[in-house]
């Protein structure tokens, strides 16, 4: 089920209705857990159970770590606990992945082999809830939770609004919320309604629009395109995949504030930072706060090593941060970049002249969108070989095609999409606050008119957001 779909809207108010008539917390929990199960279901019905089984698990570690007096034991259980979890990601995501790889090394070597190919089919979001169990096991294991009931942990892994594509929002914040018998205010009802719709107009209307009209034509077909076009193309992709999954989050937070809980924030204005370490506080933040907890701290050491260890810990943190959205060298390369840009920043910041002025804040902005932009090529190509074709026609200008084919439109979504990025985030606060000070009948009929609007300006169907694959 896809957010802008009507079955989904349908879907969404029986829910609804459902969760605030329940007649106790326990109930609107178990009416929540068993609406999420229908909606992972519409997609596969086959891979609940493997949901369940996840959540499961993670609790049974969880409570058993909780319980045991013994350092050794605790620390066994964790190491199986986060062991199982990567063992079903790995199966999942990349068993194919890494059979193809073994059989082309044999093949280079001198040693073909017919390797098994299962043609795995992906769990959508398998990703995300598992980077969920295994932040809810280590924080037991810290101390830094308590273990939570069944029902909770299940309807932690679960939940609709973010099961698919996030945010990870991590035990410590959701599960007191669901203890609790949430309610609902005006305020939370009024910044929910925009944040669903402003989600619906990013994804609907500019991120399908770019992808389906420019993006995805050029990126099929480099060398049928100028390198102007390569170049606007790169760009259009930087926002139709901020647009796209930053729609995602308005929705999801918008939805669980519906139904009376809290996410955190997920984006702020990422294209704005003056460095890849600000990017990345500013990009997809519920990951980046995970992959440096739990992988380049806890896992790695942090910073704790020394600085030759920090700056391999950064480059180690991005590649498996590559690795994670997907079985392919374009995303390992592309992590690898965020890394080791990563890494030089940090040499840059130890070992820099003290008497050297810095960069002015546009020069340093410019470079760092640049570095983002040249990143995300090899995270759209299909393959290695595709990315550098891609690189090739930008670096050729004059060897290729020369005409101009983005339309006026596509370049106006292009502006208007980095003017929504830039967008400060105390406008939609303050109409939000607009919108609850007006009559209920009238934001009603405002609602829906503006969406009528939407659907009128979007391409033709919806495909389903960029992150679902992950």
């Amino acid at each position: 089920m896809l957010f802008p779909t009507l079955t989904f809207g349908v879907f969404f108010l029986l829910v609804f209705a459902l969760v605030w008539s329940a007649p106790s917390n326990e109930w609107r929990k178990l009416l929540l857990l068993v609406s999420s199960w229908v909606f992972y279901g519409a997609w596969d019905w086959r891979f609940v159970p493997l949901l369940i089984f996840s959540a499961l698990m993670n609790w049974a570690v969880a409570k058993g770590i909780a319980s045991d007096r013994f350092a050794y034991r605790r620390k066994s259980l964790l190491l199986c606990g986060v062991a199982i979890n990567l063992l079903i990601l790995g199966f999942f995501k990349y068993f194919d992945f890494f059979t193809e790889q073994v059989g082309a090394t044999l093949a280079a070597i001198g040693f073909e082999r017919d390797l098994p190919m299962l043609q795995v089919i992906l769990p959508i979001g398998i990703s995300f809830f598992t980077f969920q169990g295994i932040s809810y096991v280590v924080d037991v294991y810290r101390r830094r939770v308590e273990p939570a009931a069944l029902l909770d942990i299940l309807l932690l892994m679960s939940f609709f609004p973010h099961l698919v594509a996030g945010p990870i929002v991590r035990a410590a914040d959701l599960v007191p919320q669901f203890q609790a018998r949430p309610r609902l205010d005006r305020s939370m009802v009024s910044m929910a309604l925009l944040l669903i719709v402003w989600g619906l107009f990013k994804k609907t209307v500019i991120a399908s629009e770019l992808a389906v009209n420019f993006v995805d034509p050029v990126f099929a077909d480099p060398a049928s395109h100028s390198s102007l076009d390569l170049v606007f193309a790169a760009y259009g992709y930087a926002v139709q995949i901020y647009c796209d999954f930053s729609a995602y989050t308005d929705m999801a937070i918008g939805l669980a504030a519906l139904l009376g809980y809290r996410f955190p924030r997920n984006f702020d204005q990422p294209y704005r930072a003056s460095s890849l370490q600000d990017f990345w506080r500013r990009w997809h933040i519920t990951l980046s706060q995970w992959l440096r907890d739990y992988l380049y701290i806890e896992a790695l050491g942090g910073s704790r090593g020394g600085k030759l260890l920090t700056y391999r810990n950064l480059i180690l943190t991005m590649l498996l941060g590559g690795l994670w959205h997907g079985a392919n060298w374009t995303f390992v390369i592309w992590g690898g970049l965020h890394g080791t840009v990563l890494a030089v920043e940090r040499l840059w910041a130890d070992k820099a002249p003290k008497h050297w002025p810095p960069l002015p804040a546009w020069a340093r902005l410019l470079i760092t969108f640049h570095i983002v932009v040249l990143g995300w090529i090899f995270f759209r190509a299909a393959s290695f070989a595709d990315a550098l074709a891609y690189l090739g026609g930008i670096a050729t200008p004059f060897t290729g095609p020369s005409a101009f084919t983005a339309s006026p439109l596509i370049v106006l979504l292009i502006a208007l999409g980095l003017a929504i990025h830039a967008t400060p985030r105390r406008w939609i606060s303050d109409a939000a606050i607009g919108i609850r000070a007006l009559p209920a009948p009238l934001v009603g009929v405002g609602l829906a008119a503006l969406i009528l609007v939407i659907d009128a300006m979007r391409f033709e169907g919806v495909a389903p957001f960029i992150y679902y694959r992950f």
